[in-house]
């Protein structure tokens, strides 16, 4: 068993954006779900919890009503080896209603936030040369899915051309 879990937090759909997340990343899969019983407080019946595992990472969803919802206080971040991993991704999770952020960030049609950003970053991030950083950072915040290739254009210096 993983010492920490990510819990999540959903009105009645723990189930759907379960199934939805698990179609998404490889060596994923629901684990097991849990029904409300004649106690409540959902229907009878009714999905209460769903535990399921994205890349192999374990995450519980509860349909707990409409009290709480996410915020951008909170994301999963995915590291990603490609441009290519980044278009997928980004594509998959703003598709049905998700919406593109800022810097590498979206949220998915549940209303969660993600990071979708190249494992190069933080290495690009933490040049040793802070006007390389500082022009990391520039291009960084302009765009929104996030350009490898533009981003190693900004730590060399050169200009490049914004469309994201």
């Amino acid at each position: 068993m993983q010492k920490i879990t990510t819990f999540l937090w959903f009105n009645n759909n723990a189930e759907e954006a379960a199934n939805y997340y698990t179609s998404i990343f490889k060596n994923s899969k629901i684990v097991d779900v849990s029904r409300y019983g004649d106690a409540g407080p959902g229907p009878k019946g009714s999905v209460m919890v769903v535990k399921f595992q994205l890349a192999g990472q374990e995450f519980v969803g509860l349909n707990g009503g409409p009290q709480f919802k996410f915020t951008e206080a909170i994301s999963l971040v995915v590291n990603c080896e490609s441009q290519q991993e980044i278009d997928e991704y980004w594509r998959k999770l703003t598709a049905d209603g998700g919406r593109e952020s800022q810097c590498g960030w979206l949220k998915d049609k549940f209303g969660l936030s993600w990071q979708i950003v190249p494992t190069e970053l933080g290495k690009l991030m933490s040049a040793k040369d802070p006007a390389t950083a500082n022009r990391v950072m520039q291009a960084l915040l302009q765009m929104k899915k996030l350009d490898i290739a533009k981003l190693k254009q900004a730590a060399e210096g050169k200009e490049p051309a914004f469309s994201r």
